[in-house]
């Protein structure tokens, strides 16, 4: 950058810093910070949802002394998850860290090093909890590729086959291409049941526009999502309107998709990770959707000096899982591209 002022001022004012660092990196993460935020501690070896999936069919009209069945109905199944684990490191050499801690910092480098790359481990999981849990061997959390599937891509869910408990599976329908609102009506029917009904859509920013291109002008209304009724744990989020459920764009959302959830049956599931601390901080990061991360799951190791170097280094960790309670309650069209 070229000097604008010669030596006189160069000689005898000081430059300012603003004591924040402003992100350019980082997007929405829309779906990430409302499920951790409401994340539920997680307790035991593994985590098991118990499902009925058939009916009692023993049920008949009778008249005098008619015979009944006595045959016993074992109609329920359990889905088991397993936890997973994340890490990402953070790490300083050691003579920056003495040039940095003297009375002419503005922000406490090592401060600002764990915020930022917690940050970034956020943004990560982001797009993970949109994938299948298929990812580096499998170590990853589940997402929704996983959660909301009808059996074509992700053959089993919490270890149940859904081609065999067909109840499991979720409601998938390629749009051909075209988003209509015939389309969004069908996946509402398909995934609604009684009082039983999707509370929110995810979908990517593009798709975000082309729902509203289709709302007529006095529908196509936007709304801090926030206030929205049925949505919860999270704040800032501009949102259209479906049946009274918000429609969310996230960055993070898989190409083509439209998502419905009924988000009483999703949760995370937290696991801190043992010998580390809470994550809890007040952000010196301005400029995105990130705050300090709330709830659980989030942990620090600390700094460690390493034997052979001169620094230190530390590993945020995140644990739990992704799980969902009720498959069956959420479906999505996959494909679109225009509307």
């Amino acid at each position: 950058m070229t000097e604008l002022y010669g030596q006189r001022v160069q000689t005898t004012v000081q430059t300012e810093y603003l004591p924040y660092l402003v992100d350019t990196i980082l997007g929405s993460n829309v779906l990430f910070q409302r499920v951790v935020r409401a994340a539920k501690k997680w307790s035991g070896r593994t985590l098991r949802v118990p499902v009925k999936v058939s009916k009692n069919t023993t049920g008949q009209s009778f008249r005098g002394m008619d015979t009944f069945s006595v045959a016993a109905t074992d109609n329920r199944q359990f889905m088991e998850f397993t936890p997973s684990f994340y890490q990402i490191t953070c790490s300083l050499p050691g003579d920056e860290l003495s040039v940095a801690d003297t009375d002419s910092k503005i922000l406490d480098m090592m401060k600002l090093t764990i915020q930022s790359d917690t940050e970034d481990m956020a943004d990560d999981l982001g797009a993970i909890f949109y994938s299948d849990g298929t990812g580096n061997d499998s170590k990853d959390p589940l997402g929704l590729a996983a959660l909301v599937d009808d059996g074509s891509s992700v053959a089993n869910i919490g270890g149940l086959a859904r081609a065999t408990y067909t109840t499991l599976k979720g409601t998938v329908t390629a749009s051909g291409g075209t988003l209509t609102l015939a389309k969004f009506d069908t996946l509402w029917i398909n995934t609604a049941t009684g009082s039983q009904k999707p509370s929110a859509f995810y979908t990517t920013e593009a798709i975000f526009n082309f729902y509203g291109q289709l709302l007529r002008p006095q529908e196509r209304i936007t709304k801090d999502a926030s206030l929205m009724k049925g949505l919860s744990a999270g704040t800032g989020f501009t949102a259209l309107s479906y049946n009274g459920k918000p429609v969310l764009m996230d960055e993070k959302c898989t190409s083509g998709a439209l998502i419905a959830v009924r988000e009483d049956d999703l949760d995370w599931f937290a696991l801190p990770y043992k010998f580390a601390k809470p994550v809890s901080y007040k952000s010196q990061v301005e400029g995105n959707d990130y705050e300090a991360p709330i709830g659980l799951g989030f942990s620090w190791s600390d700094w460690i000096i390493p034997a052979n170097a001169a620094g230190v280094v530390g590993h945020i960790y995140f644990g739990g899982q992704f799980i969902t309670r009720n498959p069956k309650r959420h479906g999505k069209l996959t494909g679109i591209t225009g509307s």
